[in-house]
């Protein structure tokens, strides 16, 4: 008898401990995961030149803000992906994924922008 209530009395006190300690748990990494899974990066294209917030972050999500501040149409183009052509004034969010650590080179495709020096290297860590 005495054993059995002792084992329910256990029971009761790990049951309450071993929840409590499993949600704190669960929440704190994945607060913690997202924050370091996203950076932002406000890029101006201009007559000829991209000037970046950041040129570099940490691996995963990228959100790259475009905006053309300069006097005629613009793009972005980086691993891939691309913002349609900006008229003066106009903005667009691109995010990138980017899973390694490397150097990745980003430019303004349309003809001539690029070799005018609108290209760059944006490196993850």
């Amino acid at each position: 008898m005495k054993r059995t209530l002792f084992v329910i009395a256990v029971a009761a006190v790990a049951v309450p401990v071993a929840s409590a300690h499993v949600t704190s748990a669960a929440v704190k990494p994945q607060s913690a995961q997202s924050a370091a899974l996203l950076e932002k990066v406000n890029v101006a294209a201009s007559e000829f030149k991209f000037v970046l917030s950041k040129k570099t972050a940490r691996r995963g999500v990228v959100v790259f803000k475009v905006k053309n501040v300069g006097k005629i149409q613009h793009d972005f183009q980086i691993k891939g992906r691309k913002t349609k052509l900006l008229a003066p004034g106009q903005s667009e969010t691109l995010r990138v994924t980017f899973l390694r650590k490397g150097s990745y080179p980003y430019k303004c495709t349309v003809p001539g922008h690029a070799a005018a020096g609108m290209k760059g290297v944006f490196k993850i860590t």
